[in-house]
């Protein structure tokens, strides 16, 4: 063990709300998954602020997130995320390759974001240019979070 080294850093973990409750998968350092049922668990309450998104998008918002000046919008359309880092003074379409969500949710740092289908769960680790589809499926997702 080198000096000054400390424990590894805990794995991501997302929470995902389904029909059948709530769900943790974490996401370990080698590409693989592991899920875990949370019998009785509820999702963490968020805010969500319509007015965020800019006039033009309203009416496709699906979901919304914020930290600090970081906005991701989950649109009813292809792309469907439009990312802002600057507070939406301006936005880029995110997520070409990723089909229409249900969900979306940043993490304590903003590069990290989490995209639900209603099966499927798909993770950015820079912010939502690059996306990874998790092997896991879950029925029903209504709602996604970071741990």
């Amino acid at each position: 063990m080198n000096e000054g080294s400390g424990p590894a850093p805990e794995p991501p973990v997302v929470l995902a709300d389904c029909v059948d409750g709530v769900h943790a998968v974490e996401l370990h350092a080698d590409g693989t998954e592991s899920v875990d049922a949370r019998p009785g668990a509820t999702m963490p309450p968020r805010e969500r602020d319509p007015s965020l998104a800019p006039a033009w998008a309203r009416s496709l918002l699906v979901d919304v997130d914020a930290s600090g000046s970081t906005v991701v919008l989950l649109l009813d359309r292809r792309p469907p995320v439009l990312a802002s880092y600057d507070g939406g003074a301006s936005w880029r379409e995110r997520a070409a390759g990723v089909p229409i969500g249900v969900a979306i949710a940043l993490g304590d740092n903003p590069d990290q974001v989490v995209m639900a289908t209603s099966n499927r769960l798909y993770v950015s680790f820079d912010g939502g240019q690059f996306w990874s589809s998790l092997t896991t499926e879950l029925d029903g997702i209504t709602a996604v979070c970071w741990q």
